[in-house]
């Protein structure tokens, strides 16, 4: 059977994409951290290409979920800084606006970003910043945070982080703001359904909730992120399609999985030479999301994981699968949130009945 020819790397850039799954202390271009460490004198490494060896997974490295994660270990050094949280961003947003990214969910953990001082409040604000900024310069750009709750933190920090995102919800705003809410973290040992309340106030408030579930555990963790969190969407959900009700039902109720076909690869999610779940949820009218998770760590980004997928799919069908995804985006729901929330409200005022003065 004669292969595809591949699509230059401009066809690929031009499709108007879609992030849905995308961590912000993971995805700082090495060059912005670099520049930040000289400027507070925290170089670990004496040159570029030491610290980006330090930043991006290698391929003699680990190879599970905690040695990748242990790569986000020395960006901390430098987002726990207002200022630089802003400039971070703006790099981020940048860099996914050129390759095509037309609606971006960036995620974030403002608790792990308070440890020289500064608020959950303060903390999520740098993001919104950074993140408006970015937007102003580019009208075409569609942008929200997701807000996580890292599970080692425990149920009551989630609360608290919880309520905290709904104060800087996009659906009360006049800007960017807060979309959505997530857990994530090492799955192992922490349950979805210990975090149930958490997720009740995220979504009582009208956030979007989504959820990491598969990655590290299997089919359980996905269902029980469906029936005690209610997600609206999975996060990388690789161990689903060992349960083909599960698969089912993800195409049923049409709940989203977002896949990340590099870094699942490099946590061991998906084995070697095992195809990646994508083909297999696109397969059985799962809707899914081409996503980066992380494109510093996994030294990746929105072309190359679309390019990924052209050994199997065609140019056109990838761009389907980010038309679909746009439907599932939380930054597109705020609008038909906040006119049902503004209906309410009026048909209460409506209702309420007119206190008169009295004639004396």
């Amino acid at each position: 059977m004669p292969t595809k020819r591949r699509p230059r790397e401009r066809e690929i850039r031009a499709i108007p994409k879609v992030e849905l799954h995308q961590h912000l202390d993971g995805s700082i271009p090495v060059r912005t951290t670099w520049s930040l460490m000289k400027r507070h004198g925290l170089n670990p490494v004496p040159t570029l290409r030491e610290m980006r060896r330090l930043l991006e997974v290698q391929d003699d490295e680990g190879g599970s979920l905690l040695d990748y994660l242990d790569k986000f270990h020395f960006p901390l050094w430098i987002t726990q800084f207002y200022e630089n949280i802003q400039r971070v961003t703006r790099d981020i947003v940048e860099e996914a606006y050129g390759h095509g990214v037309r609606v971006l969910e960036l995620r974030y953990s403002p608790a792990i970003h308070t440890f020289a001082g500064l608020s959950l409040r303060q903390a999520i604000r740098a993001v919104l910043s950074g993140m408006n900024g970015a937007a102003r310069r580019h009208p075409d750009l569609e942008v929200g945070l997701i807000a996580i709750s890292m599970r080692q933190h425990g149920p009551h920090i989630a609360k608290i982080v919880a309520r905290q995102a709904l104060a800087e919800a996009q659906h009360l705003h006049e800007r960017t703001g807060v979309v959505g809410f997530d857990l994530a973290g090492a799955e192992r040992g922490s349950p979805p359904g210990l975090f149930r309340e958490a997720y009740e106030i995220a979504r009582r408030g009208g956030l979007g909730v989504t959820v990491h579930a598969g990655e590290d555990e299997g089919p359980d963790r996905i269902r029980e992120a469906l029936d005690v969190l209610g997600a609206d969407r999975i996060g990388h959900g690789c161990s689903a399609v060992r349960d083909r009700a599960l698969v089912r039902r993800l195409a049923r109720d049409r709940i989203l999985v977002e896949c990340c076909v590099t870094s699942n690869r490099q946590t061991r999610a998906v084995p070697p030479g095992v195809v990646h779940p994508i083909h297999a949820f696109l397969e059985q009218g799962v809707p899914v999301a081409v996503c980066t998770d992380n494109t510093t760590v996994s030294g990746t980004d929105q072309t190359r994981e679309n390019a990924l997928l052209l050994e199997r799919l065609s140019l056109p069908e990838i761009e389907a699968i980010h038309r679909g995804a746009a439907a599932h985006s939380f930054v597109r729901r705020v609008p038909a949130f906040a006119k049902r929330r503004g209906e309410i409200a009026g048909r209460a005022a409506r209702a309420r009945p007119v206190r008169r003065r009295s004639g004396r």
